[in-house]
């Protein structure tokens, strides 16, 4: 039978496999047949340019194989990386554009062939209404907003935990800037976990636990009074809105790029969203505020990112805007 939709899905990190799972499943549960199409990861290279290549190339492979096979009514692409030496014009799911991700060097060839797709792409699906406009396709391109799902991950428990903090790319993710600022507020007894790496520098009150799975590090944050991040550049905030999800208080430092979970963040309470040199007091007060209703809150806050509301936009706006095409 021909599917609706085939998806050529990257899958370059875990947490991009799990983003398509999520878009993967809503679309099925909308109705649509969906045909994967998935990379197979090439072998490890030095420089950016290059491992987009590579990657783009595993994509296109993919994507031929399945178009060979058969004949869907739409094309999606899970990231403008997979689109970037596609066989077939299709629809763009991204999060990051190398326009803003790839400088200099690092993007030298994506960002001219990036801009062409964008403007030849029949639809446009970010993840963020920031990025959408961001593009460089104009009014003329229809655009359909589709965010990442977030969930709690369980019941409330305890908060035996003070803080907790993910830095899998600790410069990025400021890790340097979350210690400093641990550093000068932290109390006899209180520690902060650090998860995506397993080691760091060693300070008093720190514990760095590895690359978790999923499950292992949500629990983490239920346990937590305040999630704490201050990111030299976020794409989108997931572990945030995640940790709001969980009841969890977060803070953060502002920072460029289209950063969805920031303005979630400042209306629920905007004195914990605050510049670097504010950390250290944003942390501690969220440290010592009471529990209170701040879960409930939190989740309400993230509504417009839970499941059932994005099964709506994708039932409603995405799945008869790729049909349509």
């Amino acid at each position: 039978m021909r599917p609706d939709v085939l998806f050529v899905e990257l899958g370059s990190t875990a947490g991009l496999r799990a983003a398509e799972a999520e878009l993967r499943d809503a679309l099925e549960r909308a109705g649509a047949s969906v045909r994967r199409a998935a990379a197979a990861a090439p072998r490890e290279v030095r420089t950016f340019a290059l491992t987009d290549l590579g990657w783009a190339r595993a994509a296109r492979r993919a994507a031929r194989r399945a178009l060979h096979e058969e004949r869907p009514r739409a094309v999606l692409y899970s990231t403008t990386t997979a689109a970037l030496l596609w066989p077939q014009p299709g629809a763009i799911r991204f999060d990051a554009l190398a326009a803003t991700s790839r400088p200099g060097r690092h993007g030298v060839w994506q960002r001219p062939v990036e801009r062409r797709r964008l403007e030849q792409a029949p639809l446009l699906v970010p993840q963020d209404p920031a990025w959408a406009e961001g593009t460089a396709a104009g009014a003329r391109t229809p655009v359909v907003v589709v965010p990442i799902p977030v969930e709690p991950s369980g019941p409330p428990g305890p908060r035996d935990l003070a803080a907790v903090t993910y830095a899998a790319n600790p410069a990025k993710k400021g890790l340097d800037r979350v210690l400093a600022a641990w550093a000068a507020v932290r109390r006899a007894g209180e520690e902060l976990v650090v998860g995506g790496i397993a080691a760091g520098p060693p300070a008093p009150g720190v514990r760095y636990a590895g690359l978790l799975a999923p499950d292992a590090w949500r629990a983490l944050v239920r346990r937590a009074r305040v999630y704490v991040t201050a990111p030299r550049r976020e794409d989108y905030g997931l572990a945030q809105l995640e940790a709001l999800a969980d009841g969890c208080r977060v803070v953060s430092t502002t920072a460029p790029g289209p950063y969805a979970a920031l303005a979630v963040l400042r209306a629920l309470e905007p004195g914990l969203v605050v510049t670097p040199d504010g950390l250290a007091g944003a942390l501690r007060a969220a440290l010592d505020a009471p529990q209170d209703d701040w879960g409930p809150r939190a989740l309400e806050a993230v509504a417009p990112f839970r499941r059932a509301a994005v099964d709506r936009v994708v039932a409603e706006e995405l799945l008869p805007a790729l049909l349509a095409r």
